[in-house]
C-alpha cells in the first residue's frame, strides 16, 4: 500500500493554492467596487466634488501644518518674495522638538487647564439652559412662538457681531451693565480688567451664544417622544421627577449625545468670543488653546512652526476626545 507524503493539491497550505485564493479575493473585491460605481454612479459623482474641495481646503492646509510642525519655521526663515527679490526658504527639519518645547513647557499646562474648564462650564451650562428652555417651549403657552423667536436670536445673530455688543456692554466707562449699576448706586466693575471677572465675562458671551443651538436639538427631541409614556406614566403615579428622569433623560439620550460633543468641540476652539471680547487679556488669562496659536502666528516674530505645532496638539486632543467619547457610548449601548 503506497503511502503518499506530499500535500494534497490545492490545499491551503500549497503557496499556489493560497495565491489563487488571495487573487480571487482582490478580484472579488475589485468586481464588487466596479459594481458599486456603475449601480451608484450618480451619488458619486454628486460627492466628488465635495471631495475634491475638501482636499484642497482641509486636507492640504493639514498636511502642510504637519510638515511646518516638524521644522524651525519662522517669519525670519520662510521663503517670501519682494519685489523682484525671491528669498528661498532656510528652515531645517528639527523632528519633534516644537512638540516637546511645548508640552514640557508650563504655558501648555496652564492653557490646557483653563481650556478644559472653559469648555466643561460652558458646555454645561448650554445643555442645562437649553434643557430648561426646551421643556417649557414643548409645553402648551401663549405666545410660544414668539418665544422661540426671540431665544433663538442669539444664535442668529454671527459671533464676531455678539462678541463686539459684549464688549460695549463691559465696557468700565460707557458700558451698560456699569451704568446700570451706577444707576441703583453701586460702583462699576471692571469687567474686563481682572482675570476672574474677564473669564466670567466671555463664559457668559459664549454661554448667551450657544444656548439657542442646545434648545432646539433639545426640542426636536423632545418632540419625537411618544406622549403616550408620560400618560402612562402618570396614571402609574409616577411624579414629575420620576418622568423626567426614567422617559425624558433616556429619550434624548442619542441627541444629547450628539449636541454635547459638538458643543464640546466648537467650544474648545471657540476662537472669535476670546479673541474680541478680552483679546485674551488682561494678560494672557483668558487665553485658550486656540487663541494662543494664533498669538505664536501672528503677533511678534511670527513663529509658524511652533503655532503649526499648537494646531496638530489640539487636534490631536479632539480625535482623543471624540474617540474616548464614541467608545463610552458604546459601551453604554448606543450605536453611534
Amino acid at each position: 500500500m503506497a503511502l503518499s507524503t506530499g500535500r494534497a493539491a490545492g490545499t491551503a497550505s500549497d503557496p499556489a493554492a493560497g495565491g489563487d485564493a488571495r487573487g480571487r479575493r482582490h478580484r472579488g473585491e475589485r468586481g464588487r467596487l466596479r459594481g458599486s460605481l456603475h449601480r451608484h454612479w450618480y451619488a458619486w459623482a454628486m460627492v466628488t466634488p465635495v471631495l475634491v474641495v475638501m482636499a484642497v481646503l482641509i486636507g492640504w492646509p493639514l498636511v502642510r501644518g504637519v510638515y511646518l510642525s516638524l521644522t524651525d519655521a519662522t517669519e525670519a526663515n520662510i521663503g517670501r518674495t519682494i519685489g523682484v527679490n525671491v528669498i528661498p526658504s532656510s528652515y531645517e527639519f528639527v523632528g519633534f522638538d516644537n512638540y516637546v518645547e511645548i508640552l514640557t513647557s508650563d504655558v501648555f499646562w496652564d492653557k490646557l487647564l483653563w481650556t478644559v474648564v472653559w469648555t466643561v462650564v460652558c458646555v454645561g451650562c448650554h445643555y442645562g439652559i437649553g434643557l430648561g428652555l426646551a421643556m417649557m417651549l414643548n409645553r402648551k403657552l401663549r405666545f410660544r412662538s414668539l418665544y422661540r423667536v426671540l431665544l433663538i436670536l442669539p444664535w442668529a445673530v454671527p459671533a464676531f457681531v455678539a462678541a463686539f455688543i459684549w464688549r460695549y456692554l463691559y465696557n468700565s466707562d460707557y458700558g451698560v451693565i456699569n451704568g446700570m449699576l451706577r444707576a441703583v448706586g453701586l460702583a462699576g466693575v471692571g469687567w474686563l480688567d481682572d482675570p476672574t471677572t474677564a473669564k466670567l465675562a466671555v463664559i457668559a458671551v459664549n454661554v448667551w451664544i450657544g444656548v439657542p443651538f442646545m434648545m432646539i436639538a433639545v426640542l426636536g427631541g423632545l418632540q419625537s417622544i411618544p406622549k403616550e409614556l408620560y400618560e402612562a406614566a402618570e396614571v402609574d403615579g409616577a411624579t414629575p421627577w420620576q418622568r423626567f428622569a426614567q422617559i425624558t433623560l433616556p429619550g434624548l439620550r442619542q441627541v444629547s449625545s450628539t449636541v454635547i460633543l459638538l458643543g464640546t468641540i466648537w467650544t474648545f476652539n471657540m476662537f472669535p468670543i476670546i479673541f474680541l471680547v478680552t483679546r485674551g487679556g488682561p494678560g494672557s488669562e483668558t487665553e485658550i488653546l486656540v487663541t494662543y496659536a494664533f498669538r505664536e502666528a501672528f503677533t511678534g516674530v511670527r513663529d509658524y512652526s511652533g503655532s503649526a505645532a499648537w494646531g496638530v496638539i489640539i487636534l490631536g486632543l479632539l480625535v482623543v476626545l471624540a474617540l474616548a467619547y464614541r467608545r463610552t457610548l458604546r459601551r453604554q449601548g448606543e450605536v453611534w
